[in-house]
């Protein structure tokens, strides 16, 4: 799926900074760019966009006055170097709210929700969910992360642990081991949360790939994962209800 967008800033360096970021997104596709509230409205009145990547602060017209204008609104992600328009931002449904300097890794996270969204409507739209429960209807079962070179989808299923490594995690699996910038909160926002725990600051595992438990260590692959005292009750809650 794709995710066809455009991008509304007055500042040049800025645009330029969100069209890099837009160059490096696989399920993204930049359309237009626009400098000014007026021509992005006379845009969207004969084209469709699934996504607005919108700057608030500009002449004449905001963005918040721009959104209020449209008839029909796509998704939402606000880029802002001012944190005051954040409430009224969400009141009007924005996907995200994006303060300047935006990092890629948070861009990419604004993208990801969007991309969510669009693929729960999707599925719906075609009768293909069964699911019951909504947080079974938003799982997805892959996910993608930035390495130091490229953007790369991580099959969920496959997965057998993630281990942190300084700045780094690395994502392990039976063909590969993926090594990504994503913070912790980053690598618990992707993971299905009923198929994997954390089980110490520099750990997490599929809880279906574990081979045997001994102590306060866990094996899988043989790799042996220790049990942090954080995170011990947690872990083992979620094994005695298994």
């Amino acid at each position: 799926m794709k995710i066809n967008c455009i991008a509304v800033d007055d500042e040049p360096l800025a645009l330029e900074i969100i069209k890099d970021y837009c160059a490096k997104v696989p399920f993204l596709k930049l359309v237009q760019t626009f400098d000014n509230a007026f021509d992005t409205m006379e845009y969207l009145r004969n084209n469709q966009v699934d996504l607005i990547l919108l700057d608030i602060q500009m002449e004449d017209l905001t963005g918040i006055q721009l959104l209020n204008a449209l008839n029909v609104k796509p998704y939402v992600i606000m880029t802002t170097a001012y944190d005051n328009y954040a409430l009224q931002g969400f009141d009007l449904d924005v996907t995200d709210y994006l303060l300047k300097p935006i990092s890629f890794e948070r861009f990419f996270k604004g993208l990801n929700k969007v991309y969510d969204r669009m693929q729960i409507e999707a599925n719906i739209q075609e009768g293909n969910q069964v699911a019951s429960h909504p947080s079974e209807i938003a799982e997805k079962d892959y996910f993608f992360v930035k390495t130091d070179t490229h953007i790369e989808k991580v099959t969920t299923s496959e997965v057998l642990y993630i281990e942190g490594m300084g700045d780094y995690w690395r994502i392990v699996t039976p063909k590969k081991r993926i090594m990504t910038l994503m913070n912790a909160s980053g690598i618990e926002d992707v993971l299905p949360e009923h198929k994997f725990c954390r089980v110490h600051r520099s750990y997490f595992v599929a809880i279906s790939k574990i081979e045997s438990i001994e102590r306060k260590h866990i094996k899988i692959a043989d790799q042996r994962i220790p049990i942090g005292d954080t995170y011990q009750k947690n872990f083992f809650d979620i094994i005695e209800k298994r």
